[in-house]
């Protein structure tokens, strides 16, 4: 089977996921995405245990799976001990589960009375019989198990065992084997697809789960290299959503030679994440995934009670959010906001810069060579005053800005301001800082009644070309001095970096003539209109009256 036909019957079984839902009265409900997310895992997780248990390094154990037709018949055949054995060899992070977890066991079960009781065991079950690797935790250390009651969510009980039954039958008709060997450039299409019902609304106000897959691999491409030898790095996002960015970063480096750390306030986007970190072969990373406020309650410090630094930072914050209830909290921490904290607006509370904190906090979380790629609306990039210009000249005075590139308009699908992406290098103190303008790249396209802007793969060469060379180019990249951006009032906009160029057009004095006399005639005649206007109102005000 190839990765094209596994991928449409992927979208296909989340498609048969949802029609189910929808047929039991769970479409559009806010508990739909857990059913559907959880039956997608166990499904992958069943899948990939499968895989696993036929490579096993135990020859004898792999000899007698791989000449099974079915592994779980073929399993059915070990004794306790060696089917104990036989998990011993698995990897550390390969899921583990019982005889009676697998999807065809619980097909076999589907006619006995109460199978919804039973499907929900089964379910909590393989949570807990792999908590140790599963499990991600909040800021308190609550654990978050894998999967949770799931039929429960049908209000009418006697329902219950028909919606099990309809969920099994939608995952007997292929297997995932085919692509466990597949990464990033698979699952993430698979992920947004999975997804993409769910990132809309229902994840809590400070949830925006998805940045365009263009934006993150430019953030990916700039901060790593093609072709850089990199190995036991870290990288975290503090505001991660769905996980993105993570992942795109992590694709660069390498699944296997980063650990990725995480802090997101909205439960739904940290459950997401963990799904797509199990995807993406990075469950070792698991453990490192905090669901809480990042601001108020950072969960990643040393022993010492300082905040943890990373080697490689990516962020696409929100932006304005009504943070009041906790900007009392923030307002004393001096060293970690030294710019300072926004102020708690009178009115529309939900305009206030929550991003700046953010920022702030990225900043002071940088390794000593660490690197950041940060989101920020491009109204950033030139503010005259205020927070924004404060951390502005830190970035300069410091010498820790590598770059900035000002995407063009409309490039989410979820906002319509223009944004700019930051990128921090502690390490560049003598270097150039490179400036790129491609507000005029990409291709306006419609996608659910929005119009949004897609950057085409030469587009986002060019930019990752541009940034790496430190190339000036005109009308779009400019490479500028530390000392260059001071006398700019430490703007970031690149347009106030470039020539300003004036088109000079040869004309024939005769043709010159004729142009001042157009101008002449034309200026008469809006001069005469005027002056019609100007009689018109006179009497209009001298007719007023008083009544």
């Amino acid at each position: 089977m190839t990765t094209s036909s596994i991928e449409i019957q992927t979208k296909t079984l989340i498609d048969d996921l949802k029609a189910t839902c929808a047929s039991y009265g769970l479409g559009n409900d806010g508990n739909e995405y857990k059913i559907i997310t959880q039956i997608f895992l166990y499904k992958f997780l069943n899948d990939k245990f499968g895989y696993e248990v036929k490579n096993v390094e135990q020859t004898n154990y792999r000899t007698r799976l791989k000449s099974s037709e079915k592994w779980e018949d073929a399993l059915k055949d070990f004794t306790d001990e060696e089917y104990k054995d036989l998990l011993s060899f698995l990897p550390a992070d390969s899921p583990k589960l019982r005889r009676e977890h697998f999807i065809s066991n619980m097909w076999n079960q589907q006619t006995k009375g109460d199978f919804s009781t039973l499907f929900d065991a089964t379910m909590v079950d393989i949570a807990n019989y792999n908590a140790a690797i599963f499990s991600m935790k909040t800021e308190s250390e609550t654990k978050l198990t894998l999967f949770e009651n799931i039929t429960i969510h049908i209000p009418d009980s006697g329902k219950r065992d028909d919606f099990a039954r309809a969920l099994i039958a939608k995952l007997v008709n292929f297997n995932f084997e085919k692509v466990f060997s597949q990464k990033y450039d698979f699952f993430s299409t698979i992920f947004e697809y999975l997804i993409k019902d769910y990132n809309k609304d229902g994840g809590g106000k400070y949830a925006e789960y998805f940045t365009p897959h263009s934006v993150a691999s430019i953030m990916a491409q700039l901060l790593v290299k093609e072709g850089e030898d990199i190995s036991d790095v870290s990288c975290y996002d503090p505001s991660a959503g769905s996980g993105t960015l993570l992942m795109a970063i992590a694709h660069a480096i390498g699944e296997e030679r980063c650990t990725i750390f995480s802090q997101d306030i909205s439960q739904k986007s940290s459950k997401m994440l963990r799904l797509n970190l199990i995807l993406n072969n990075l469950v070792h990373s698991i453990p490192n995934i905090i669901q809480g406020d990042t601001l108020v309650s950072p969960y990643h410090k040393t022993l010492e009670g300082r905040l943890q630094k990373f080697d490689y930072i990516v962020s696409n914050p929100p932006f304005k959010l009504d943070f009041s209830d906790t900007q009392p909290k923030l307002i004393d921490q001096k060293s970690r906001f030294f710019a300072g904290v926004p102020a708690i607006a009178k009115a529309k509370k939900e305009s206030m810069g929550i991003y700046l904190c953010f920022l702030q906090h990225i900043i002071n979380s940088l390794s000593a060579k660490g690197k950041a790629a940060v989101v920020v609306p491009s109204g950033f990039v030139t503010a005259g005053n205020g927070i924004e210009k404060k951390i502005r000249e830190h970035l300069v005075n410091e010498k820790m800005i590598r770059g900035v590139v000002s995407m063009p308009s409309n490039i989410f699908a979820t906002t319509g301001t223009n944004v700019s992406v930051l990128f921090l290098d502690k390490q560049n103190a003598d270097g150039k800082v490179v400036l790129i303008d491609a507000s005029k790249l990409g291709a306006t396209v419609k996608e659910d009644g929005t119009q949004r802007t897609k950057l085409s793969s030469d587009d986002i060469d060019q930019i990752v070309n541009t940034f790496h060379n430190r190339l000036s180019v005109e009308d779009f990249a400019v490479a500028v001095s530390y000392n260059e951006i001071k006398e700019k009032n430490y703007s970031f906009s690149a347009g106030q970096y470039m020539d300003v160029k004036i088109e000079y057009t040869d004309i024939t004095p005769r043709e010159f003539v004729l142009k001042m006399n157009g101008f002449r005639a034309n200026l008469k005649s809006l001069f005469t209109e005027s002056q019609g206007l100007e009689m018109e109102i006179q009497n209009q005000l001298e007719g007023l009256e008083y009544e």
